[in-house]
């Protein structure tokens, strides 16, 4: 549960080491250093590039005080992981309340201050967090994100803003319309290193949708989808275009958790419509 590798357990004269990455259990005589579990965990993730290695190590910004709790960590550690060992399709599915935005802020904090992108320079990446409603992109780019500070901006009112690191967009302001072609493209396909997509599986990933067109066009770019809903019917186009999730946190362990006291008690209610009958 807390996405360990390692775990150990001693009576006293005997000790057992149970390795998670290979399933293996094992009595053993002196526990390994923290220099020979970090090779088999690098072994075991291939975490084999040096420079890969720095970028997963790089703190989070623990000035915001969100994105500590130990999910959260897990799947900060593991899109991090993906991303810089070149997976370009990631989906993380956490229960709604279980904060994604914090996660996702903590992935672009560590992967700015890497200094990771898509062709390897040095440089911050250019990130899109890119949703369908406006209190989705509106609220994590004026509280959370703004630990970024003026690296920030947002695309509306047809303006293609170029010079920043982190964009915000709604697909509507970006999307072809009847009135215009869509200012997704006065961006190159390669603009974006990363695109984080909150909510994905509302309409992004279905083929046959409107907006699909931007996910395809910026290609070259990591693609980050989010999304509290597990997979479904409905649902089935998001996982089969972003693929498994790495991590996933449901609204089952996320009561749990709250009955262990330390979170917020989740409350499921289910709003009951009634229909008039007419005889």
């Amino acid at each position: 549960m807390l996405g360990l590798k390692f775990a150990y357990g001693s009576n006293g004269p005997d000790t057992i080491e149970f390795d998670y990455f290979t399933g293996l259990e094992k009595a053993i005589s002196a526990y390994p250093s923290p220099h020979e579990l970090w090779r088999r965990y690098r072994d075991g993730k291939q975490l084999k590039d040096d420079t890969a290695v720095e970028q997963v190590l790089k703190p989070i910004n623990f000035t915001l005080r969100q994105g500590e709790r130990y999910y959260q960590e897990i799947a900060i550690n593991r899109a991090v992981e993906a991303i810089v060992t070149g997976k370009r399709r990631i989906l993380l599915t956490m229960a709604t309340g279980t904060g994604k935005t914090p996660v996702a802020f903590q992935i672009c904090w560590k992967l700015s201050n890497a200094r990771w992108n898509r062709t390897g320079e040095h440089r911050r990446p250019k990130i899109l967090y890119l949703s369908d409603r406006n209190i989705l992109i509106g609220d994590p780019k004026d509280k959370i994100f703004a630990q970024s500070g003026d690296a920030r901006a947002k695309i509306e009112y047809g303006n293609a803003i170029k010079s920043r690191e982190i964009y915000f967009a709604i697909y509507q302001a970006l999307a072809e319309d009847e009135r215009r072609p869509g200012l997704y493209k006065e961006y190159a396909p390669d603009f974006f290193d990363l695109i984080i997509i909150d909510e994905c599986h509302r309409g992004s990933a279905r083929e046959e949708s409107n907006w699909r067109e931007i996910l395809e066009y910026f290609e070259p770019a990591y693609q980050l989808g989010m999304t509290a809903t597990p997979l479904r019917d409905e649902t089935r186009d998001t996982y089969l275009y972003f693929g498994n999730p790495i991590y996933q946190y449901s609204l089952r362990q996320g009561i749990e958790d709250a009955r262990g006291g330390w979170r917020a008690l989740i409350q499921v209610r289910r709003r009951i419509r009634q229909r008039k009958c007419r005889g």
